[in-house]
């Protein structure tokens, strides 16, 4: 069931929302100190792209930096791809198949803004520690 969520997923919202992800994670890359942002956004462009049987879960060992760094994305970025899973999400749940990839893309609002400090494990691990 999970591949047939994730391919419908693909060509309804998935490449788009990844491709926004990728081009953030492009603009991050190329100054040296927003490498780790690029990074981040690259870890969550594979997730947007495959989300069905995945979750993301808080890292234990994230301290204040990853706090200052959400911050910091939450300016340059993540409101920009917070608002590309609202409008992606508002126009699937006009159909009633879309209403759960709608769902599914509100779901994914938080980690598009605070990307850093969490960490995307299968969802019959979301408490397994890493």
């Amino acid at each position: 069931m999970k591949l047939i969520l994730n391919v419908i997923w693909l060509v309804l919202s998935g490449f788009w929302l990844a491709l926004g992800y990728v081009l953030a994670g492009i603009i991050c890359c190329v100054l040296i100190v927003t490498i780790p942002f690029g990074i981040a956004s690259f870890r969550i462009a594979g997730y947007a792209l495959w989300p069905f049987g995945r979750t993301t879960v808080e890292r234990r060992d994230a301290g204040a930096g990853s706090t200052i760094g959400n911050v910091i994305w939450i300016i340059f970025a993540g409101w920009w791809l917070a608002l590309g899973h609202i409008c992606t999400g508002i126009a699937l749940c006009i159909t009633i198949i879309g209403i759960p990839f709608g769902i599914a893309n509100f779901k994914m609002i938080p980690i598009s803004l605070m990307p850093l400090g969490r960490e995307i494990v299968p969802t019959d691990e979301p408490f397994a520690t890493r």
